[in-house]
């Protein structure tokens, strides 16, 4: 009987140990984690239900093509937001602004140059990039386009000495700029948009430059080389034509204007005439020359010719009014400005009489400057290249040249 009462005696613990635990179980303390596991359970399937997985892709799609961010990037700020669309783009444009400031000391060489103009004003800009491929995308250049637009409504921008305005991110990137684009809409300071633009793009962009040209009684002439759309390019030309009766347009001025502007383009004039080259920049090709000329070991008085004839040269290949006319090399910018000649009448005029030479071609040009009805003069000019003066890597640094003219 003992023995018995023994051996139930730990049946009887054990029973006693699982309705502890079943109390244990049932405390408060229990309850309130048990409660919060099954809301956190509820929500769960609460939200599920809301959007199901399948939805996931299209949510990924449509974020996808509202900020054209990495598409790793757009799933994760979706589950950070709870697959919440709206709350997952401010999520990318605060991490892309961020992303941007880290990558704006990286060097932005390529990009685009983007030109808006009338009859009498024309404004191009610079926008840089780190690579082609972003400089092709419509979002960039929609960008460089309204950045050129904005420069183009600049009332009374500073002048200079040298014909055309600087306009440039000092003086633009606190200005109001209006953007209508599926990707980059609103009202916006130019600073914002650009770093906007380089969160979307994962790139360093900056609006490095800017410039206005103008004139009262003339055209305004441009040419855009490599463009991948309407108004932007990598070379751009810029030149100002009038006459001095104030004629303001004219068939003539016009065609020998886009010539002329696509002349500084190809040639790449410093100078417009050879009274406004520099005397520095005189002196240091002399000396370059000199140096080259010296080591051929000839005579001093040989030197010396050499010298005056290879200056000669230089003054021939960097001053626009000296330059052979890149469009009829039988001719240079002076000769064809003295009245602004129509190529057709020229080569008419050539067929007409083949051995005709360059001084019998002023009766062409004053025929010409009649149709014009006055003697037509270069105001002043403008080169700008894309990238140039950038130092790249494994290159060395120079200067920012922008050819140009008073």
């Amino acid at each position: 009987m003992a023995c018995s009462q023994l051996a139930r005696r730990p049946l009887s613990i054990l029973r006693n140990c699982l309705s502890n635990s079943t109390s244990a179980r049932r405390s408060p303390l229990y309850l309130d984690y048990a409660d919060s596991q099954y809301d956190f359970g509820v929500f769960r399937r609460r939200f599920s239900a809301e959007v199901p997985a399948s939805e996931h892709t299209n949510l990924i799609k449509q974020l996808r093509e509202m900020t054209s961010s990495p598409i790793m990037d757009v799933k994760a700020a979706l589950i950070d937001c709870n697959w919440d669309v709206e709350a997952a783009q401010t999520e990318l444009r605060k991490r892309g602004k961020v992303l941007a400031s880290k990558k704006s000391a990286r060097t932005a060489a390529e990009g685009l140059l983007a030109l808006a103009q009338n009859e009498t004003k024309a404004a191009v800009i610079e926008l840089n990039c780190e690579t082609d491929f972003v400089a092709r995308n419509d979002i960039f250049q929609y960008l460089a386009s309204s950045l050129a637009n904005l420069a183009l409504s600049v009332e009374n921008p500073p002048a200079s000495a040298a014909g055309f305005s600087s306009v440039g991110p000092e003086y633009l990137e606190d200005l109001k700029v209006n953007l209508d684009h599926p990707k980059l809409s609103g009202e916006t300071t130019v600073q914002n948009a650009v770093t906007e633009v380089a969160a979307i793009m994962g790139e360093n962009v900056r609006f490095r430059r800017g410039f206005v040209m103008s004139t009262p009684n003339g055209i305004v002439s441009t040419y855009l080389h490599a463009c991948p759309g309407p108004g932007l390019g990598r070379f751009a030309g810029v030149l100002s034509l009038w006459a001095e009766d104030q004629i303001s347009s004219s068939e003539a001025l016009q065609r020998v204007g886009s010539e002329l502007a696509m002349h500084v383009v190809a040639a790449k004039p410093l100078f417009l005439t050879r009274e406004l080259v520099s005397s520095e920049a005189m002196e240091s090709e002399r000396e370059i020359l000199r140096s080259q000329a010296e080591s051929t070991g000839k005579s001093q008085l040989a030197i010396e010719k050499m010298v005056e004839g290879r200056l000669r040269k230089y003054v021939e290949e960097v001053v626009l009014m000296e330059q052979k006319f890149v469009v009829n090399d039988s001719i240079n910018v002076k000769l064809l400005i003295g009245g602004p000649p129509s190529l057709h009448v020229m080569s008419e005029c050539h067929k007409i009489h083949p051995h005709t030479i360059l001084d019998d071609l002023l009766t062409v040009l004053d025929i010409l400057s009649k149709e014009v009805g006055s003697s037509v003069k270069i105001g002043s000019f403008l080169r700008i290249e894309v990238g140039e003066g950038i130092q790249r890597e494994g290159t060395s640094s120079a200067s920012e040249p922008v050819a140009q003219a008073a």
